[in-house]
């Protein structure tokens, strides 16, 4: 819905935008000494629980000191989700090569209005995501609607996504 989101800045010919026909999603994990981020490629193309199984394979390898440089070099577009360790919220550094991070935090519990509800308020689970983009390529509106997308998807449509 949102190409511009897995394109990167090419410097050659003046500068332009590359867009990328495959999504190619690179995950970052940690390590001892440091970070890696396997990458589950053509994830436009594949069903989310082939996905989850590679995926498990992929942090296997990752923790073994096994991948191969095809597995964790070839990202358009990378998540960090910090928030398995209980961080709120916080920015990811881009990798260069690709236009957007995706920075993903602890949910938390949260008191919210509700039509529905005698006092007019419920509880609910709300969690933060930061877009980090490659401004040479990517506006902020671009960001602005993908993140919209992305929230729509997440309250309304996880059920779809996950089946």
């Amino acid at each position: 819905r949102h190409p511009i989101i897995n394109s990167a800045y090419s410097p050659q010919d003046g500068g332009g935008t590359l867009f990328k026909k495959d999504i190619n999603i690179a995950m970052a994990v940690a390590i001892d000494g440091g970070l890696i981020t396997p990458t589950l490629n053509y994830a436009n193309e594949r069903p989310v629980a082939e996905l989850a199984e590679n995926w498990k394979e992929l942090v296997g390898k990752a923790k073994s000191g096994t991948l191969t440089p095809a597995e964790f070099t070839t990202g358009t577009f990378t998540i960090s989700n910090m928030g398995m360790f209980g961080v709120t919220d916080f920015g990811s550094l881009l990798s260069e090569g690709q236009g957007a991070i995706l920075a993903v935090g602890a949910t938390q519990d949260a008191v919210v209005p509700c039509s529905q509800s005698i006092l007019g308020l419920k509880k609910a689970r709300k969690m933060t995501i930061t877009l980090t983009c490659d401004h040479r390529q990517i506006y902020g509106a671009d960001a602005a609607l993908f993140l919209r997308t992305l929230k729509s998807i997440m309250e309304n449509e996880l059920d779809k996504v996950s089946a």
